[in-house]
Order: structure tokens, then sequence, then C-alpha cells
């Protein structure tokens, strides 16, 4: 028989069913559950995961018909009380599952039961006088050596003994002796998996110092110093031209909120950008304010992930610093909320749930009281909006530091140049010149396309062939290096072709340009110079993007090719020369952000030249020379550009003036996917539109791109003042239509990629 004193509790399962069900704790863990708490729980004829959600849940049936959990999982709780309010409100909000929003949410590492491993370490037991040292250098010279480099260790965690003899090149025996003789003590402690951390190399030098704050910077500092100690929900939208320092008011905020004992999510949007900002903010943090920073994001190892976890959890770390997912950090006592580079795209999930890291940061800085921060050089026109509307306050740095002048930039016509030389030309005299320039004076040069591969597409001059996806509406790209074209999309790969497929002409041609043709003409207009390429076909291995950036830094390579993944955040202060080929390849985008989206590309790629003591250059090579967003971020004219394109948006009534959710319908038949698409926009205008006048509904039409991965894909637009009660009855009218099995239908709220 059941007891009568049995602990109740509710429980959301991680496996598709979206509300809490009730069951009994077995005494063996009464007391050790709280909400957040991660469970095995008994589920039909199955044991799943899920989430306590309540310690004193209401119950419409007995107790004595529920059933025992069967274990706990994690002994602290993986999700924080306001984490799991704040799953219910992306649940919510985002029209998703709570199962799915609690797989971004929880590490697989602690689905998988994860414990921290232990190992061996070694720490000084009792210090040597000056003259005990000598005389065992003296006599056991490898004992000394690995004494000396213990004895000037500032970590105060120990180190792992096996790294240490590797490292020195000592043997165990020399360890062995020192334990005996109770110089040095043996022990185990937690092993550690600390991503971007190599506990035995020299600690990073960048940003370890303090800095004296231009008078800009202080009073941005004071403000949002201030904001911290009222201690209430607060957004502030900084606005700082590229090298005007925001990272120093970050870190003024940052050392604040620690030294009141609060704890700090510094998000970040691309995984690329974090080695560097990690750097920065240990060498300040863990001497300033003691604290350890840790970082979380996809693409670490299922142990890094479990470390970052369990100090977070612990309190042993107030600092994460990380990509889009950080956000779901369970932080002790969150106080503070940064999203540098708040414009990115990359904040914005494309797969279910579909969430935007910089809304969610603002909704759970709401739920904690807390301040949110964000920051950009050319802030999303959303924020601007929101701080024209009084929801943000606008702080300014308007100056670069030590008054460094904005790079000079050079608009290229690529038109007239093609027809000065008779033909495509991919790199202007005038850059070509300015890069051996650079590189004769010791100086450094950066490299930017938005494109891939060698060339962009092969096309048959005499039949007018174009090699396409088998499964996309796609041109394939052309790669030199490996002899393939390859789908970017679906990664589809097939042979070039010795001779056009269509007509057997042998005179098939190369169109347009990529990463891999840029990086191979540059080392003809710089012989002798080391020229390395970062892209996503580089960069697989691990940890070779940072270590590329170190030899960069260090001065190793003088010219840098890349993709959006040197765009921004990145500081190199001998770079002194930053080349655009193609400039305008975004504004060619079937998007109404593609304006936006251009001048801040060009304005944060132009913002990596010139940081240091030498002023910069800038060199935009593009066909479109008086497009608007080009001539606006000729002049860093934020404000007439941002004036300029509001005034479209509200014209057309575009976002930030009403929410846009993007409806995807997507199948193999391309007949039945556009009769589901229409059918569907017809049932929401007879149900839904009377109830919601202001609702606007565009579509069905194709997608701009038609097909992709086999599937034929169609799309609706609502435009809507607010989301919060039409989301709720598109979803109702979802479950209730009748859907085709064959047809895969998508809801993306505040809907970002539009392709």
């Amino acid at each position: 028989m059941p007891s009568t004193d049995d602990t109740l509790i509710s429980v959301l399962p991680l496996a598709g069913i979206d509300r809490a069900l009730a069951y009994k704790v077995p005494a063996a863990l009464a007391g050790q559950l709280t909400i957040g708490s991660l469970v095995r729980i008994p589920l039909g004829r199955r044991s799943e995961l899920g989430i306590v959600a309540n310690l004193s849940p209401k119950l419409d049936i007995a107790p004595a018909r529920l059933k025992y959990i069967h274990d706990l999982e994690q002994p602290f709780p993986v999700l924080t009380p306001e984490l799991v309010s704040l799953a219910r409100w992306m649940a919510h909000y985002y029209a998703a599952g709570l199962d799915n929003v609690f797989e971004v949410m929880i590490p697989g590492a602690l689905r998988k039961g994860m414990r921290l491993a232990r190992r061996k370490v070694l720490k000084v037991a009792r210090p040597l006088s000056s003259e005990e040292l000598t005389v065992l250098t003296k006599r056991a010279p490898q004992q000394a050596k690995l004494y000396r480099f213990l004895a000037s260790q500032l970590r105060s965690d120990p180190l792992p003994r096996n790294k240490i003899l590797e490292r020195l090149n000592i043997a165990a025996s020399s360890a062995t002796a020192l334990v005996a003789k109770g110089i040095l003590e043996e022990t185990t402690a937690p092993q550690r998996k600390i991503a971007y951390d190599d506990e035995l190399s020299e600690a990073e030098s960048v940003g370890s110092n303090s800095f004296l704050l231009t008078d800009e910077q202080s009073a941005a500092a004071r403000e949002l110093i201030a904001a911290l100690d009222r201690k209430q929900f607060e957004r502030f939208l900084l606005h700082g031209v590229t090298g005007s320092g925001k990272t120093e008011v970050y870190l003024a905020a940052m050392e604040a909120t620690l030294a009141a004992g609060g704890s700090v999510i510094y998000l970040v949007p691309e995984v690329a950008l974090t080695p560097q900002t990690v750097a920065r903010l240990r060498a300040r943090l863990e001497i300033s304010a003691g604290t350890r920073t840790v970082v979380w994001h996809s693409h670490l190892s299922d142990g890094e992930r479990y470390d970052a976890w369990h100090a977070l959890s612990t309190g042993e770390a107030r600092v994460v610093v990380g990509a889009r997912s950080a956000i779901f950090a369970p932080l002790r006592n969150l106080r503070l909320i940064i999203i540098d580079e708040e414009h990115e795209p990359a904040y914005k999930q494309e797969e279910t749930p579909r969430y935007h890291g910089r809304d969610v940061a603002v909704y759970r800085a709401h739920l904690n009281d807390a301040l949110c921060v964000l920051g950009s050089a050319t802030p999303s026109l959303e924020s601007l909006y929101n701080s024209q509307q009084g929801k943000y306050r606008l702080l300014k740095l308007t100056k670069r530091v030590d008054n460094r002048q904005l790079p000079l930039i050079h608009v290229v016509d690529m038109t007239r140049e093609k027809a000065k030389n008779r033909g495509p030309a991919v790199f202007s005299p005038f850059l070509a010149e300015k890069m051996r320039q650079r590189f004769e004076n010791g100086e450094q040069t950066i490299l930017f396309l938005n494109r891939r591969g060698y060339d962009a597409s092969l096309k048959c001059p005499d039949c007018g062939y174009v090699a396409m996806c088998d499964h996309c509406d796609l041109t394939l790209t052309h790669h030199r290096a490996d002899h393939i074209l390859r789908c970017h999309l679906c990664g589809f790969e097939s042979l070039v072709p010795p001779a056009c497929p269509q007509c057997q002409s042998p005179k098939i041609t190369y169109r347009g340009s990529g990463t891999q043709k840029i990086e191979d003409l540059a080392a003809r207009i710089l012989p002798g110079a080391r020229i390395v390429r970062i892209d996503a076909d580089t960069m697989q291995k691990k940890n070779l993007f940072r270590e590329v950036l170190g030899e960069f830094r260090r001065g190793r390579i003088h010219v840098l090719v890349g993709t959006q993944m040197i765009a921004k955040g990145l500081d190199f202060p001998n770079v002194t020369l930053v080349g655009l080929i193609d400039a305008d390849l975004s504004l060619h985008m079937p998007d109404f952000r593609a304006a936006e989206r251009t001048f801040q590309l060009l304005v944060q790629v132009a913002g990596r030249a010139g940081r240091g003591d030498r002023s910069g250059e800038v060199v935009v090579q593009t066909s479109l020379p008086y497009a608007p967003a080009i001539q606006f971020a000729r002049q860093q004219d934020f404000e007439g550009f941002s004036h300029d394109e509001l005034s479209n948006r509200k014209e057309y009534h575009y976002p930030p003036f009403r929410h846009l959710i993007h409806h995807l319908f997507r199948g193999k038949n391309p007949e039945k996917v556009r009769f589901y698409a229409e059918q569907w926009a017809k049932h929401v205008e007879d149900v839904i539109l009377p109830d919601y006048p202001s609702l606007e509904i565009r579509g069905p039409a194709p997608c701009p791109i038609e097909k992709i991965k086999d599937h034929y894909r169609y799309q609706l637009w609502y435009f809507t003042p607010g989301v919060t009660h039409l989301v709720p009855r598109l979803q109702e009218l979802r479950k209730a239509f009748k859907w085709d099995k064959d047809i895969i239908e998508v809801l993306d709220i505040d809907a970002v990629g539009l392709i």
C-alpha cells in the first residue's frame, strides 16, 4: 500500500506530450527534487525523461492511482524555475511543442545521464625554501623542475598529473618521489573538459588589463550600472560604431554585476567569434571578479557541455559566453544579459522551435527582473524602432577608441572595370595595388566574399545548359580543389563533366567567383605571401578556426580570405585593408531585408580595418555602386540609411511596423503542395480573418527557391499587429485541419529567412 505521506509532483514529459502529468516520489528521493529537476518517469509501457514543473500539484484523481517516478537523473536541477516558465512561453509564442523546446534547452549529455569523471591531480603541499630548492636542484633536477612549475601556477584548481608530466617530459617517478617527501600532494578531482582552455598554457593576454574608458564609454557604463542598481527589468540598445569599444562597456557592467553577486549571459552570433571573446573575458574577469567564464554552444563535445552546465548549476561559474543556445544556461541569480551584434540573423533558429535568441533573451531578462543590453554598430531596424518607441533606452558611442579614424571606403564600379578589360574581372587594379602596398609595408589584408567554392556555376555557351542540382532549384558550385560540382543546400555532388551533358560541346565555361578563386588569384597578385582561406569548406576540424586566427594575430598570415565567418567581431590591429568582392550579392536576394543586410554587412566588414595605430582603407567592388545601401555604407551613415529604410518599410507595412509570420508548405508532389496551401489559405480567410480584420494574408505562392532536397515549397505570409492571440488560433486550426500525410507545414513566427 502506498504511504499517505508520499510526495506528489507534476512532470512535463520530454516525449511529445504538452501537458504536465502527476507522479509520486519514492521515499529514497524525498527532499531531493525541485522545479527543473530531470527525472525518469514511467509513461505507458515506456521509460521517459521529464522535467519537474510543480512540487505540490492539484489533483483530479486519487493519489493512490499515481505511479512513482523511477529516478533522479542529475544531482542538480537541469533548468531553473524561470527557465521552465521560459519554455512554456516559447512553446506558446513560437507555436512549438514543449518537448521541442526542452530539447534545445537541455544538453544531450544530461539526457544521456553523464556525470563528472575524476582524475589524479598534483599540487604543492609544502613550499620549499630557496636553500631547499637549491639542494633539490643539484640532487634531483627533474624533481626541482616539476616543483618549480607547480609553484609558479596561479590557478586555484589543481592541475592534472598526466598532462603536467607529459608537458615537462618528466618521468612519473619524480612525482612519486616528491609526494613521498610530502612536498607535493596527489589527490583526485573532477575531470574538467573546459572548452577553449589549455590548462597548461599561459593566460591569453588580450584584454587582461582594465582600460581607461573614453567619456562616451564612461557615460554608457554609468547608465548601465545605475540600471543594475535599480534591480528591475530594463532594456538598453548600445549603438556604437565599429572599434568604439562596446566590449569595454560590457565588461564594466559585467564587473559591477559580479561584484554584486549576480550572474551574466554574454551572447555572440557565431560560434567562430567565441574563442576571442572568451579569452578576453577570462583574462579580465577571472582576475577582477574571481569567477570562471564558461563556453556554451552546440559545437562543444558532450564533456565540454556537461562541464559548463555543472559549473553553472553549482554556482562555480557565474559568466557564460556563447552562441544562441547559451541563453538557456542554468545560471543562478541572473542579473545581466548582453546580446552582442544583436542584428545578426544567426540568432534566429531555422529548425523547430524557431526561436529568436535576441527576443528570448529579452523575455528571460523580464522573468528575472534583470538588465538586457543589445549592442551593435548596425542595429536591426526592429531594435532601433523599439528605441524610438521608448521600449529600449538608446546609448551611443560615436567615436572609435583613441579617436582613431573610421576607415576610408572606396567604391569601385565593376561594370566599368568589365568594359575596360573586355571581360569580367575579379580584382580591380585599384584593389590589387592596395594589396601590394600593404604586403610591402608588413600590414595585413582581409578579403571578403560571401560565397564558397571556386566558380559560382557551370554553363555551356552553345546550348545554354547550366549545371543544376538534381534535388534543388539551385545551380551547382564548382569546387576546383576536388574537381566537383556541389550543391550548397543539400550537399549533392557530381564530377565536373568533360563536355556539355546536353549538346556534348567541349566549350563549357564557368561564371562567378567563390572564395577558392579569390584565394588562388590573391596568391598570383602577392607571390610569397601566406594566404589562408576561412569558410565552411576549410574549417571542418575542431579548433582550426581558433588556430588560424591565432596565426593571423601573430602576423604569420598576410591575407585572410573568408565568408561571413570573418565579417564581424574580430579585432586585429595590423589589418589596414579590407576588400569586399561582389559586395552587392545580398542585394539580389528576394527579401525585403536585402538592403538592410547589405548595409550591415558592408559596415561590419569595413569595421575590421584600421583598429590599431595605423589608419585603414576599404575597397568595395560592386556592379551597383549607386544603390542606396552601398552609398549609405560608404558614408558610414546609419541614421540616413535607417530613416530611408524605415520609411520604405512603413509604406509597405513590413516589420517592424507589423509582425511577420511565415507559413511554409512542402512535399514531393508540387500539385498536392499547391492544392493544400490554397485550401489552407481559404480556410484561414473563412475562419480567422473575420475575427482579425487587421490581419493581412499574402499568398500562397511558390518560394523563391521552389525545390530543396526533392521537396517542392509554397508559402503564405501573415502580417499582423500582434501574435499573442493569433498564434493559438492558428495552432487550433492546424490541429483540426485534415492534412495529407505527405504534406509538411511549418509555422515560423517573426520569420527572418524568407528564401
